[in-house]
């Protein structure tokens, strides 16, 4: 590194300042990526798939020369908004419950929900792996009162589901709406579109 033999294990390299050599080729950092995809029900979020299911990572790999991975997941019957980079830092961060980083999802159920279950899920309801709670929650706009819209940061795993099937409801549709400021305007199912600069700052912002 910068022409001499490191030998200590653990050794931090500064990209923008060091230059890394091994066998007489120099290394070059791989660019940050980021993109916001658009996902379509039945297409699975994990990197591959031992039943050989649709996966996110086989649609979009195929198109970037970059290797990425999702940013947290959304179950295979859940549509909308997911993130993907190969930057780990900032997928640690966006991941992690103290960074209050707010996903707004648009639920379809089986039948009208009364005001009183909206209050219940505002103030929290108790799960079997501890309080869940709505951050926002209301009807859509224009639709029937069985279309909520619920904004809440929690991460754990399948929580806006267990939620209402706390109060018996069958979930019809589970649409993921955004993610902090990003949203899926312009944005098709099952398309993908990369961050600009501004949208990136703002993640690393918060």
């Amino acid at each position: 590194m910068n022409g001499a033999v490191v030998t200590t294990l653990g050794t931090k390299v500064q990209p923008a300042v060091d230059k890394v050599f091994f066998r007489d080729q120099e290394i070059q950092p791989e660019s940050h990526i980021y993109l916001l995809f658009n996902k379509p029900k039945n297409v699975i979020s994990t990197s591959k798939d031992p039943r050989g299911r649709r996966t996110i990572i086989g649609i979009i790999q195929p198109h970037i020369s970059q290797r990425v991975f999702p940013v947290g997941r959304l179950d295979r019957n859940t549509t909308g908004l997911i993130l993907l980079t190969n930057d780990g830092e900032l997928a640690k961060k966006l991941t992690h419950p103290s960074y209050n980083v707010r996903k707004l999802y648009h639920v379809t159920l089986d039948k009208d929900v009364p005001e009183d279950h909206l209050m219940e899920l505002l103030k929290g309801v108790e799960l079997e792996d501890g309080l869940a709670k709505a951050d926002k929650i209301d009807y859509v706009t224009g639709a029937a009162n069985n279309e909520i819209g619920i904004e809440i940061h929690m991460g754990k795993n399948r929580i806006v589901r267990r939620m209402f099937e706390h109060f018996g409801y069958q979930i019809m549709g589970l649409d993921r709406v955004a993610i902090g400021h990003l949203t899926k305007k312009n944005l098709p199912r099952g398309r993908w579109r990369e961050l600009n600069r501004k949208e990136v700052d703002f993640l690393k912002m918060i």
